[in-house]
């Protein structure tokens, strides 16, 4: 059951990534051009997804346990080190130079293009080179 939801849960994401337009990457990066030819239309996909994660949670975890799961599996960290702060940088440079992120990469993997193929490399690269630095406490 459990594979089964998740399965279902990531069918909805991505269907959601395609739907609003997070798949493609001309469109993403003009929404990241705020200075240029700025595409204001993203914003709204992003709003939704806040407001339904926002929403989702208070919900949720109002439970005493998930439906498929004996327990919830919160974060517990709240600190910022260079780990966390030197990814989210890569990740939003990787991001504003080829148009993808890992949700939409992994969604257009049928259209393979050369960008594509990059960024996906590059994010594996990136997991590999994460696992070698040493982690902090």
């Amino acid at each position: 059951m459990r594979a089964l939801m998740g399965y279902i849960a990531g069918l909805l994401f991505g269907l959601g990534l395609a739907i609003g337009g997070m798949t493609d990457p001309a469109r993403v990066l003009a929404f990241l051009d705020i200075f240029g030819a700025w595409d204001p239309t993203l914003i709204f996909v992003l709003g939704g997804a806040v407001a339904t994660t926002f929403v989702g949670y208070r919900l949720v975890l109002r439970r005493e346990q998930p439906l498929v799961a004996q327990g919830f599996h919160l974060p517990t960290r709240r600190d910022l080190d260079g780990r966390l702060i030197g990814g989210a940088a890569l990740f939003g440079i990787g991001w504003g130079l080829s148009g993808y992120c890992p949700g939409p990469a992994f969604a257009s993997i049928a259209g393979i293009t050369a960008p594509l193929v990059a960024m996906l490399v590059a994010m594996i690269g990136g997991w590999f080179l994460a696992r070698r630095l040493p982690a902090t406490s």
